[in-house]
């Protein structure tokens, strides 16, 4: 790697370089989060879970998200980008239908808001992991392009 160099201005929004750009700082930031290992493990080894400008934290606990988030929002701080407080959220996915109810997540002055739902990569993920909602989301689109013909 190359020592750092001042940036005098960025690119404009539709260049080009804006998406490869974005993506090596978001890689760089995600790399540099020492994830906290008593966590939720995908496949055994993943906490973060990045696509383009959507990142997802995976905890076992609130109190781990919480450390994870928190790494992610200072590694990100630390080059220059910023997480949208208003964009930001969070699930529980438990048995226990309390389950984190009376946590909040907060980092720094913003508090995240608490999900039952939400999309991910076109799947509807639910708080009770359950399919039933993305079936019938998936049934509805093909029933319109269906009935478009």
């Amino acid at each position: 790697m190359s020592d750092r160099f001042p940036i005098r201005n960025g690119l404009q929004q539709g260049d080009v370089l804006s998406p490869m750009l974005f993506n090596f700082a978001l890689d760089y930031a995600i790399r540099r989060v020492q994830v906290n290992q008593d966590g939720l493990k995908l496949n055994g080894t993943h906490q973060l879970l990045a696509y383009a400008d959507y990142v997802n934290i995976l905890g076992g606990s609130i109190r781990t998200l919480k450390e994870n988030a928190e790494g992610l929002v200072a590694a990100t701080r630390e080059i220059g980008l910023e997480v949208s407080a208003d964009k930001t959220k969070y699930m529980v996915m438990s048995r226990d239908q309390n389950a984190g109810r009376i946590h909040s997540v907060r980092i720094d002055n913003s508090t995240f808001k608490i999900v039952e739902e939400f999309k991910y990569l076109g799947t509807t993920l639910t708080n009770e992991n359950s399919i039933a909602e993305e079936i019938k989301s998936r049934l509805k689109s093909g029933n319109a392009c269906c009935h478009s013909v």
